[in-house]
């Protein structure tokens, strides 16, 4: 009998999820320019809005009411919050800095989610971290430096993008742990909800209305919620449930490579000699740390 085409393609499925979701997650920058709303206005909606639609999916995978402790809450809590304030500095660097810098900037997450593993959990890390934490920095600094010199906008918002990528490391840490207690689909439930919490009253702090908008900036926000937060991330999550970290991880890197392709058709923006160079620097430093990070967590479990 020969094999339906879902389990011929079932080995496949993986690996066209990391690619939906990456493809997912390179639009956020576009969502949050064709809004016309500020930053944090746009973050809060689109997580509000994911944790709408997630919960009768919530509801119908956990029949009976969740039974979790406070050490297990405080994980989805902290994660939610960490998101929100990587929203606030990462939805604002990108109407400040181009799409390609901020989302390459911002995900220089794994270089401090590497760093606390060395101070703190005393992962051993060889010199190719240290290689590629230098190149990363110095891709960054050209990055930065070359913004700095065409205007003052253009690094200031490089500069929060450095600043959401603490909180984006913060939100990963959490993560690493909380997932351990809950299933992808309630632990992202879980997060949207403390995260749009927290960005409430972000925006309330910052006096950002959370009304009158043109429609098309609802619209914006929905399809923000749907492609970004829902199918980015729950596809990245369902990858890495069956694929390797070491295979994940330095793939996400296409990330910001996908956010500078798209962002030429559909933002105008082209970048300059100085921003490929540094960006392809610290996408080489980002690869090597992630390598380097990705078997010091290996030898930590293996001795364990």
């Amino acid at each position: 009998m020969k094999p339906s085409l879902t389990t011929r393609l079932a080995p496949y499925l993986p690996y066209l999820a990391l690619v939906v979701g990456i493809l997912s997650l390179s639009l956020s920058a576009m969502f949050v320019r064709w809004a016309k709303a500020p930053g944090p206005v746009t973050g809060f909606y689109r997580l509000l809005f994911a944790a709408c639609i997630l919960t009768p999916f919530v509801i119908q995978r956990n029949r009976k009411p969740l039974s979790v402790s406070k050490s297990q809450i405080i994980f989805p809590t902290l994660a939610g919050i960490a998101t929100a304030l990587d929203f606030t500095f990462w939805n604002t660097a990108v109407t400040y800095t181009t799409a390609s810098n901020a989302t390459l900037i911002g995900n220089t997450a794994p270089l401090w989610v590497a760093l606390v593993g060395f101070f703190f959990f005393h992962e051993r890390l060889q010199s190719d971290f240290w290689l590629g934490l230098a190149l990363a920095m110095s891709g960054a600094t050209l990055i930065v430096g070359s913004d700095l010199l065409i205007h003052p906008h253009l690094g200031f918002g490089d500069l929060l993008a450095l600043l959401a990528s603490f909180f984006y490391a913060i939100y990963y840490l959490a993560t690493e742990r909380g997932r351990r207690s809950f299933d992808a689909l309630t632990y992202a439930w879980l997060m949207a909800l403390s995260a749009s919490g927290a960005l409430w009253v972000i925006n309330l702090l910052l006096g950002n209305p959370l009304l009158g908008y043109a429609p098309s900036s609802w619209l914006i926000f929905l399809l923000s919620a749907i492609v970004a937060q829902i199918l980015g991330y729950l596809s990245v999550t369902f990858a890495l449930g069956h694929l390797p970290a070491s295979v994940v991880s330095p793939t996400m890197i296409g990330q910001p490579v996908m956010t500078t392709v798209l962002a030429i058709p559909f933002l105008s923006e082209i970048p300059t000699t100085w921003q490929l160079l540094g960006g392809i620097i610290a996408l080489v430093g980002i690869y090597l740390v992630n390598q380097a990070h990705t078997r010091a967590h290996k030898s930590i479990a293996s001795s364990t």
